[in-house]
């Protein structure tokens, strides 16, 4: 979608999301409150307006936001929560949870629900990400996910980053999947089974790479296992179909782009950069997001990707 949402789209997911019975519902930035920029990505419509226009739609449900300390400051959370955003995703690179102490703390005098949220998870050993986790909750985090940025991790690995932080802390546990290695409905259930309590999905896979946990997928399986969450099945399947899809602008599919991006360990919103990258330059965008995956590039180093593709064509012109 490229950010490219219109409030009146914004206006009727809310509207149908609620009254399916949808718990939460995340109205940001792809890369969080404040990242409407030329590095990230312009919004076609101020997040802060499409925030307040889905507030507006809520009748039960809680509108949230997302956070990346260094994209999003404490004046873009203060104004997301004046407007009715109830709950904040406070996100950081898997290795880096000190930055969010700020946030977090801010968030909790606001009197957000306040998550903490480590990104790229397959890129640290179950140890570290542990220890980061008990971090997020020392400065009020009521719940750590693991965050499956690249849709990288297999289900054992899942199984056992959640089973060390619900062993660990005494706060939530949650996880976000992505379905480039097709693992996101696995996994999750995976998760839950570990004890995770907060799942995320996306209507019709609508997400980064290949998408997150297709919701509408993700609950039919849950009601077939005999886990009533309370939210309207019929009317989350109808969301799907006669919404969701007509605005996706091509089938959510994993194509050879996405399904890199889980087996380099590639953060998922680097696709569409990297093939606008490699029509640019001329390379297969495959070989741009190998490279950054061997770099080890995280989310906030999107500059990285034009960087990468100009040395790639640089080295191509050099061996002809």
């Amino acid at each position: 979608m490229q950010h490219q949402y219109t409030k009146e789209q914004v206006r009727r997911v809310t509207r149908e999301l609620d009254d399916a019975g949808m718990h939460y519902i995340e109205v940001s930035h792809g890369d969080g409150i404040g990242g409407s920029t030329l590095q990230y990505g312009k919004s076609l419509v101020d997040e802060m307006e499409l925030i307040e226009a889905a507030v507006d739609e809520c009748k039960n449900s809680k509108v949230a936001v997302l956070l990346i300390p260094g994209i999003g400051t404490v004046h873009e959370l203060k104004q997301a929560h004046q407007l009715g955003a109830g709950l904040v995703r406070v996100a950081t690179h898997v290795t880096e949870a000190d930055v969010s102490a700020q946030h977090i703390s801010m968030a909790r005098e606001l009197g957000m629900e306040t998550l903490g949220f480590l990104m790229m998870a397959h890129m640290a050993p179950t140890e570290k990400l542990v220890e980061q986790a008990k971090l997020m909750e020392s400065y009020g985090a009521q719940a750590v996910y693991v965050t499956d940025s690249a849709g990288a991790l297999l289900p054992h690995e899942v199984k056992e980053k959640i089973a060390a932080l619900r062993d660990t802390l005494s706060i939530e546990v949650g996880f976000h999947a992505h379905n480039n290695l097709s693992l996101a409905v696995s996994n999750t259930l995976a998760a839950i089974e570990e004890g995770a309590t907060r799942i995320d999905g996306s209507v019709r896979c609508l997400g980064a790479g290949a998408g997150n946990a297709q919701t509408e997928v993700l609950l039919s399986v849950l009601d077939r296992m005999g886990m009533d969450v309370g939210i309207d099945i019929y009317k989350m399947m109808d969301l799907a179909e006669n919404t969701v899809g007509p605005m996706i602008p091509r089938p959510q599919e994993i194509n050879r782009g996405s399904l890199l991006l889980g087996y380099a360990g590639v953060y998922s919103s680097f696709l569409l950069h990297a093939e606008r990258a490699g029509q640019r330059f001329g390379i297969d965008s495959r070989d741009i997001l190998i490279e950054l995956g061997k770099r080890k590039v995280v989310g906030g180093q999107e500059d990285m990707i034009l960087d990468v593709a100009a040395e790639l064509a640089k080295a191509r012109k050099l061996e002809v």
